[in-house]
């Protein structure tokens, strides 16, 4: 059953939450910048957050490999600058083997050791035919192996509560999981979701698949409730008719709509909270205030310690 956040039973989940806080992890994913401005507005999102003490930041990696050298550039200044252990997105799109190995070993080289390895969608977007690159990994399973031959990176693969737009069944879903985690992933960080029981499903499938690799639910913070709901479509995402109902007649109130984001996902998170979950993994799109806002909401305070992840 979906939950209202608007409800009694979601003030109940907060309330419980905060009251009961105990340790919990955090990660946030960061873009990189393409202008000056942006690139002040990644910064002061960065420091805003880092008090948070987030297990990892990590900065994405382009459709088609277009962001290859914007995302190297911004992994390593975060981890020279911040001191923060920075995870970099690679994924198999766009380059040979060779040109993506050459890319892990200079992350290795400069410390950077954690890689959120992805196979990455089509050059032409989401929803377009995937073919893999010649002489490149053909997947993201292929490119997980490849890593770890390289190095011992720490890797985190990707988990899609309600199915890859590609997969046929469950039964594919899995397995195409089971062989990322065979080929040397260390955790699975989740497409994102709104609906709680979605997201514990989804873990109990991959439980009962008998992997046990930590889950880490990817949390959307995504005012743009039109931009949101494409995304959704594209990615075969559910949202839920309670969250349609809510945005209604928004779209000329930023402030109420990022009010909502936050609220929402405060929510689900502490859900998940109640369920056992112990780390989240926020989409921040650069900006702070949603993410930091939940992360007090939860009962996290600046400079405490998160548990290991």
């Amino acid at each position: 059953m979906s939950i209202n956040p608007a409800g009694t039973k979601a003030a109940a989940y907060l309330h419980s939450a905060f009251d009961n806080a105990r340790e919990f992890d955090v990660s946030f994913e960061f873009f990189p910048p393409k202008t000056e401005k942006a690139e002040q507005q990644l910064n002061n999102a960065v420091q805003k957050l880092a008090p948070l003490s987030p297990a990892f930041v990590s900065v994405t990696y382009g459709a088609g490999g277009t962001t290859r050298e914007r995302t190297h550039r911004t992994v390593t200044s975060l981890a020279r600058k911040t001191g923060l252990k920075v995870a970099a997105h690679l994924t198999c799109v766009g380059a040979t083997r060779d040109e993506v190995d050459a890319v892990a070993r200079t992350y290795h080289e400069a410390g950077i050791t954690h890689i959120v390895a992805l196979r990455g969608d089509p050059p032409e977007g989401v929803g377009a035919r995937y073919v893999a690159f010649p002489g490149g990994y053909p997947h993201a399973s292929d490119l997980i192996a490849g890593l770890k031959r390289i190095a011992d990176f720490d890797i985190s693969a990707a988990g899609y509560p309600e199915m890859h737009p590609e997969s046929p069944d469950w039964a594919a879903e899995i397995e195409n999981l089971k062989r990322k985690v065979d080929a040397g992933a260390n955790r699975i960080i989740t497409q994102f979701c709104f609906d709680p029981d979605i997201l514990i499903a989804y873990i109990e499938r991959v439980r009962a698949a008998g992997i046990n690799l930590p889950v880490i639910p990817g949390i959307m913070l995504q005012p743009n409730f039109i931009g949101l709901t494409r995304m959704a479509k594209m990615c075969g995402m559910h949202i839920p008719d309670w969250m349609h109902a809510m945005y209604e007649g928004l779209e000329g109130d930023e402030q109420t709509r990022r009010l909502l984001s936050a609220s929402i996902a405060a929510n689900y998170c502490a859900r998940l909270q109640q369920e056992g979950l112990r780390a989240f993994h926020f989409y921040t799109l650069n900006r702070a205030d949603l993410a930091y806002a939940t992360c007090r909401v939860l009962g996290l305070h600046p400079n405490q310690q998160g548990i290991a992840s």
